[in-house]
This record gives C-alpha cells, structure tokens and sequence, in this order.
C-alpha cells in the first residue's frame, strides 16, 4: 500500500459531517485526490484542515475540534516522523477521550518522502502499541489497501479515541544529483489559517 491508496480510503469512505486534519504527505496526497475530476467523497475543501507548517501538530489540531463541535467526527491523519516530534500528543488526546475521534498515522519510514526520503528517528518504532499503551480505547495496524478499505466503516463507528497506524512504501526519491528544489508558493504558508477559516464558518462559529 502507499500512501495516495491509503489516504484514498480515507477521502472516499469518511463520513459526510466528518472534519479531517492532515499533514505533510497526506495533505499532498488528498490534494492530488481531491483535485481529480473524478472525486467523488464528501465536500473537501470546506471540512479539512491542513497541519502544515505547525509540524507535529495535527493531533492537537484535530483535538481542538473534537473539543469545539463533540458531535462531529473529527480524523487526524498524521505522519511518522511529525508525530514522533510530539508523542506527548497520544496521552493528550486520552486525556479528553473524545468519542468521535479517529488518529491514523501514515508510517513510511522516513522524512521528507519523495524527496530526499531521510531516515525517520527510531525505526521499527510501534505507533499502535504506543497508542494502545497511552490509553486509546481501539488501535489497529494495516499494510494492505484492501484490508484497509475493507475494515474503514466499522473502524469510523467505533468509540474514540482511535488510533490507526498504516504501515505504505515510501515514494521514490526525487533528491539526487541535479535535482533542483522548486520554491514553495506563499499559499503553503498560509493555507492552515485560511483553512481554519473555512471550518469556522463551516460550522458557523464566526472568524476572528
């Protein structure tokens, strides 16, 4: 499984009242998804929230949200190396023990995948049992698209907290000898707040 299968599951299969949080290789791989003609999830724009440049913080982000609207189910797909910034984020999340709250964790290995695909710290590192240790009331682990796809449904109507690690093949590296990195455009800077004022009035809260 990769991460566009995996993350194509999740913009498929999650509910219409759903608010999802993500992060650096899922947040690409949901914008190439969305922007296909042929989408067919829930409304995307309006009910997602990018954590990006706050690394490690999309679990606290997602958090914030299941807090501010508890009817809503909130889902935080973060990545590896993010989350390993802020672990702490797991006992946080148990803490609150929102009910409607799904964690995946997209585990590929490494940093800055499909680039220059860095080593992630602490290889072989077990998010689920981490999860599970903290205090996550269900945790599971996938490496198969179809399996994924297959147990998405049931695994979104379950009580949270909720913690699902997705063990994908990380990208090709693009970073090798002549390889020039492309300025990254203003909007990728901007883009968490104008998100986040697209789910404030999405959900009729106001902008500040």
């Amino acid at each position: 499984m990769n991460v566009q299968q995996a993350c194509r599951v999740v913009a498929l299969q999650r509910s219409a009242d759903s608010l999802l949080v993500a992060t650096m290789g899922a947040m690409r791989a949901l914008d190439l998804l969305e922007a296909d003609p042929a989408y067919a999830g829930p409304a995307p724009k309006a009910a997602r929230l990018s954590s990006v440049p706050l690394m490690g913080g999309a679990a606290c982000l997602g958090l914030g949200l299941a807090l501010g609207r508890p009817e809503r189910p909130v889902i935080v797909v973060d990545g590896d190396a993010s989350l390993l910034m802020e672990l702490g984020s797991l006992v946080t999340v148990v803490q609150a023990a929102p009910s409607h709250f799904l964690h995946l964790v997209i585990n590929n290995g490494h940093q800055f995948t499909g680039l220059a695909n860095l080593d992630a710290p602490a290889p072989g590192f077990n998010f689920a049992e981490a999860a599970r240790t903290a205090g996550y009331r269900h945790t599971f682990s996938f490496d198969d698209e179809a399996q994924w796809s297959a147990r998405f449904t049931d695994i979104q109507k379950l009580d949270g907290p909720v913690f699902v690690e997705l063990r994908v093949q990380p990208a090709p590296q693009l970073a090798k000898e002549g390889f020039a990195q492309t300025e990254m455009p203003d909007h990728q800077f901007q883009r968490m707040g104008l998100e986040a004022q697209a789910i404030q009035q999405l959900l009729g809260t106001g902008v500040q």
